[in-house]
């Protein structure tokens, strides 16, 4: 394992990676996307017929590395601070350049209520007060760079996630993956870095405002103890049954950290079995491939993925990184 700059640059290029293999076969259920694709064994291109991201180019990254690198971006010029309207304004304006493109890859269901209601005049901390869906933990991977596990860990989660999420399920589902990202950027082994995403779960459920659904914490908990063990059909079969593979929080995010839990040592295979199950692929396999590329660095993520994601996009997150890491190195 790397030094802290090089988990710190898996973590973003896992989210990068992960993100573009589950890019053609978001959105499809297990059954199309095996007979549409067969095994996913890397980057391929999208068929005419996907569902958002129709006919784009294997290797392609989608809403969650895009906004995380907002995110990012932000975070930096704020120095640390993500002010609300600010960013409200860069969400809407990353919308407009998607469609603009020709993307269906949109703000999600409840970013879009969000910033809505925050248009009529509605208060930040009110705007986001129905979001309980996964799209804060999906771009909330620079703040675990950015942040070291001490007690204003949970403000900054909360800081970047109240616009969109501000309910116990998206915060939770966001310090989650926060903390889990945090410590593998620390150092931590992954059993340490996952028991960090349920407690911070379970920290997190008590902010924001209360809307019915199932424990994140408790389900990260009962997920990695019933993973353990399971060959990649079974693993398979849980994930898409069971535990569930849509954008609500408590289902995908636990996915992704179920995952972690029973191919955390092969990130190849987790992230393209995350790309197989069906439902929200790019956003489970994005919040797998952070969390792992922590824990790993770049030397443990597959270099010819890295390389092609990097050509593809355009994408080269170092100084990014840097920056965010400037940003934890003066916490506290």
């Amino acid at each position: 394992m790397g030094g802290m700059r090089d988990r710190a640059l898996g973590a973003f290029y896992g989210l990068a990676i992960g993100d573009a293999l589950g890019m053609p076969t978001q959105s499809m259920s297990r059954a199309v996307i095996a007979e549409t694709y067969g095994p996913i064994t890397g980057f391929v291109d999208a068929v005419a017929e996907q569902p958002i991201a129709p006919g784009m180019a294997a290797g392609s990254i989608t809403d969650d590395t895009e906004q995380a690198v907002l995110v990012a971006r932000l975070l930096i010029e704020g120095r640390g601070h993500l002010e609300p309207k600010t960013f409200a304004d860069a969400l809407r304006e990353w919308e407009a350049d998607m469609i603009r493109r020709g993307s269906r890859d949109l703000l999600g269901p409840s970013t879009k209520r969000a910033l809505d209601r925050l248009d009529a005049g509605v208060p930040a901390e009110e705007a986001g007060r129905e979001g309980a869906t996964n799209g804060a933990a999906m771009r909330i991977t620079p703040i675990g760079i950015a942040t070291p596990l001490d007690e204003d860990f949970l403000d900054a989660v909360v800081a970047a996630s109240r616009v969109t999420h501000n309910t116990g399920l998206g915060i939770a589902a966001a310090a989650a993956v926060a903390a889990a990202v945090s410590s593998g950027v620390d150092g931590a082994d992954l059993a340490t870095s996952l028991d960090a995403a349920e407690h911070a779960a379970a920290a997190g459920a008590r902010r924001g405002h209360w809307i019915a659904g199932g424990d994140i914490a408790a389900r990260i908990r009962w997920a990695r103890g019933w993973v353990r063990g399971m060959d990649r059909a079974t693993l398979a079969d849980a994930l898409t049954d069971v535990i569930g593979t849509s954008v609500a929080a408590q289902e995908s995010v636990v996915a992704a950290i179920a995952l972690a839990q029973a191919l955390g040592e092969d990130p190849a295979s987790a992230l393209t079995l995350a790309a197989e199950i069906g439902g929200d692929t790019d956003t489970v396999a994005a919040v797998c491939g952070a969390i792992l590329g922590a824990h790993h660095g770049m030397s443990g993520l597959p270099a010819h993925l890295a390389d092609r994601v990097r050509e593809v996009n355009g994408l080269d997150p170092a100084a990014l990184v840097d920056g965010l890491l400037q940003l934890r190195g003066n916490h506290g």
